[in-house]
């Protein structure tokens, strides 16, 4: 009986080990083909049930250290002294395309970089949220855009910018078009020419810093997320557009706040 404990224990030791070590390697690979999964509460392929859907998918519902979360959790740490963020973008030829639950906008041969910890990170693409998925104090804004980077070594960073409805955003203007000739055409990459990412403004010397995951599948962890402090504007037309754009019979694209992670917050209060 023993023994067979033993065995079995090994066994799923082993399977753990592959999936980690498999994370590891799509460290930075958010699913392109967004069709397997939804936001809908109640469905089968909604957020409670992504870890579900495929076995690599399995840190979606089982990571200890996942995204979103709200901006007052005790992992978020309040970054004022470092100044703005050191970013040396360039316009660089890009790509937009429906991904079925977002518009992800991606340069082909990345446009600059940003600098963290040390660590430059090239930026790769960047998506929109609506509503945003990070919170304050419980409150949800309209919207929420990520730009997403990635380091020579595989890691991940994510800068995040959230707006609340007020003056258009002339970034998200510039797009217009672009955005309305993919409504209901999916898994078509559009060309849409040069695009500066320095015409997404960030103007906030602090911004919110911690250490979490991607916030689709497949929920990657030991991600570096960097929220800006300030809340910019958007339209309401706007946040009506990226929805409408998408079309894909839910009213949201946003992954619910995930659970705080008890072991880390126990940690941090014995230091």
């Amino acid at each position: 009986m023993n023994n067979l404990k033993a065995i079995t224990f090994f066994r799923r030791f082993l399977i753990v080990l592959v999936l980690v070590s498999f994370s590891c390697l799509t460290r930075a690979q958010e699913v392109d083909d967004e069709s397997e999964f939804s936001y809908e509460e109640d469905s089968k392929t909604g957020p409670a049930h992504w870890g579900e859907i495929k076995p690599e998918w399995w840190m979606c519902n089982s990571g200890s250290m996942q995204s979103p979360i709200d901006l007052l959790n005790d992992r978020v740490e309040v970054v004022s002294h470092l100044g703005r963020l050191k970013r040396n973008y360039k316009p660089s030829n890009a790509t937009l395309i429906n991904r079925g639950h977002d518009m992800m906008l991606r340069w082909e041969a990345g446009a600059g970089s940003i600098l963290i910890n040390g660590t430059l990170y090239q930026l790769k693409q960047c998506h929109w949220h609506s509503p945003s998925e990070h919170t304050l104090n419980g409150r949800r804004f309209d919207m929420e855009i990520h730009l997403v980077h990635e380091s020579m070594d595989n890691r991940t960073a994510v800068i995040g910018i959230m707006y609340k409805i007020g003056r258009p955003d002339s970034f998200f203007s510039m797009m217009k078009q672009d955005l309305k000739a993919l409504v209901d055409t999916r898994d078509v990459e559009r060309a849409v020419g040069i695009i500066d990412p320095k015409l997404i403004k960030l103007g906030s010397r602090k911004y919110y810093r911690y250490i979490g995951s991607l916030t689709v599948p497949p929920c990657t962890q030991d991600i570096s997320w960097t929220i800006l402090r300030k809340v910019r504007t958007v339209s309401r037309e706007q946040v009506k557009l990226i929805r409408e754009a998408v079309d894909d019979d839910s009213d949201t694209n946003a992954r619910p706040i995930q659970p705080i992670n008890q072991p880390f917050l126990t940690k941090r209060k014995q230091n």
